[in-house]
């Protein structure tokens, strides 16, 4: 979409001028005769950047620019100024003009200052967007649960600190989530983020991933490669499913987080670097140390703080806003006519004990969304298993006849297999020992979205 610049000048020889000129470099023109149009027209149009002459009869240019400023608007205005009246433009930057340019008006640098002034503005649009996508991700870990508010509080605490957290709880809890949040509150915000995922990869692969390699460290190795922990320097490497790495990474592991330095595989050559370490795990790591598969040094320098979150069935009172929040997220992503939920079908929802957690949830109100018709969700929109409230998770199986019991068992197995598998289908079915369309075909049968 093109780039709105509105033309405040009394002169109409030169709004013509200007006007083809911008024209030429595909932005839309609208044109205001003196200061009081200018000020309706921003008003109206609200445009990406505004180009104002300072010498007009009436208002001037620089009476409209003191009033933009006193009413808060936040948009780039270069000045227009005649010959000679450099004074008047370093007054006109001093009351917050972004540039000006001087008459005769000379095209190249008209275009420099436009285009600049207008990728300042996208950049600032840019920023605007994330921050308030992040903001919304945020509500995903808020909640009124008393659990969640002792977390999140933890959390926050923990993120003014360059301690290592552990993040603690079953898959689909919102971990990664949860390590973004800790991340965006610390003063390495606006730093990398770098999330390493430590299933599904064997121990070359992964120590390559973490540390890197030189080139001809092995077979494939054609080039240097520097590792996530370099490439995050001065940010936060989070490590996703650490209980599962092996015990020679652990090893390495350890040192790096005691000397906070590393060598690439193949290399001898120490690298240090500065990196907040968020590590997550879905397993016991106290069974896995006295089973000798954890170690117990590398426990307690990841386990400075540990946070522990809460299953999605110990924060029912969390549900609606969760629902609401994945509703406007996939409504807004598929363009679809949704604004609500019904009665019964929250009802639903809040009932069921979702084994998958927070991502379950996720997945059901997408389904909803794309296979309903609107404007509300509806039970009909909704899975047989969560309508019948026949969750894998009920801690009374005797509720259950033997089929469905068995049934149940099979689906929160998968929903846990693909839950650590991230998704993956054909990680899921070696996790089970199952060929992929015998996977493909439970999932279905027992269907899981």
């Amino acid at each position: 979409m093109p780039s709105k610049v509105l033309i405040v000048d009394d002169d109409p020889a030169s709004r013509r001028l200007l006007q083809v000129r911008l024209r030429a470099l595909g932005c839309d023109v609208v044109q205001a005769a003196d200061g009081q149009q200018g000020l309706a027209a921003i008003q109206q149009e609200v445009p990406s950047l505004i180009l104002l002459d300072l010498q007009m009869p009436g208002m001037s240019g620089m009476e409209v620019l003191r009033r933009l400023r006193q009413d808060g608007v936040d948009i780039p205005i270069v000045v227009v100024t005649a010959h000679g009246s450099i004074e008047a433009a370093v007054e006109a930057m001093k009351e917050g003009a972004y540039d000006f340019v001087p008459k005769p008006i000379d095209p190249k640098h008209l275009e420099i200052v436009v285009r600049k002034a207008l990728e300042r503005e996208g950049l600032k649009r840019d920023v605007e967007i994330l921050t308030e996508e992040t903001d919304r991700r945020y509500r995903l870990i808020g909640g009124n649960s008393a659990k969640m508010i002792e977390a999140v509080d933890t959390a926050k605490k923990a993120a003014s600190s360059k301690a290592t957290v552990l993040l603690l709880g079953e898959s689909g809890t919102g971990k990664e989530v949860f390590a973004r949040s800790i991340h965006s509150w610390s003063d390495r915000k606006g730093k990398p983020f770098v999330a390493i995922n430590c299933v599904g990869l064997s121990k070359e692969l992964l120590e390559s991933e973490l540390f890197g390699h030189e080139k001809g460290a092995f077979t494939g190795a054609h080039q240097l490669k520097k590792g996530k922990m370099e490439l995050a320097n001065s940010g936060t490497v989070f490590l996703d499913e650490v209980g599962d790495i092996s015990q020679e990474l652990q090893t390495k592991l350890l040192r790096f987080l005691q000397e906070r330095e590393f060598e690439r595989v193949g290399g001898t050559k120490p690298i240090s670097v500065d990196v907040r370490i968020i590590a997550a795990t879905n397993r016991d790591l106290e069974s896995s140390i006295k089973d000798g598969r954890f170690r117990e040094d590398l426990y307690h320098r990841l386990n400075v703080i540990s946070i522990t979150l809460p299953h999605l069935r110990e924060r029912k009172e969390d549900i609606p806003v969760l629902t609401q929040y994945f509703l406007e997220h996939f409504c807004k992503e598929t363009k679809r006519p949704f604004d609500g939920v019904t009665e019964d079908a929250q009802e639903k929802l809040s009932a069921y004990d979702w084994p998958g957690n927070v991502r379950e949830l996720a997945n059901v109100i997408e389904r909803a969304v794309v296979l309903g018709q609107g404007p509300k969700v509806t039970l009909e929109n909704l899975p047989e298993r969560v309508v019948s409230l026949e969750s894998p998770s009920d801690p009374n199986p005797d509720n259950l006849s033997y089929s469905a019991a068995i049934n149940a068992y099979r689906r929160d197995m998968i929903l846990n297999a693909l839950a650590q598998s991230k998704g993956n289908r054909t990680a899921a079915a070696k996790k089970l020992g199952l060929h992929e369309k015998s996977l493909l075909r439970l999932i279905k049968s027992l269907r899981i979205p």
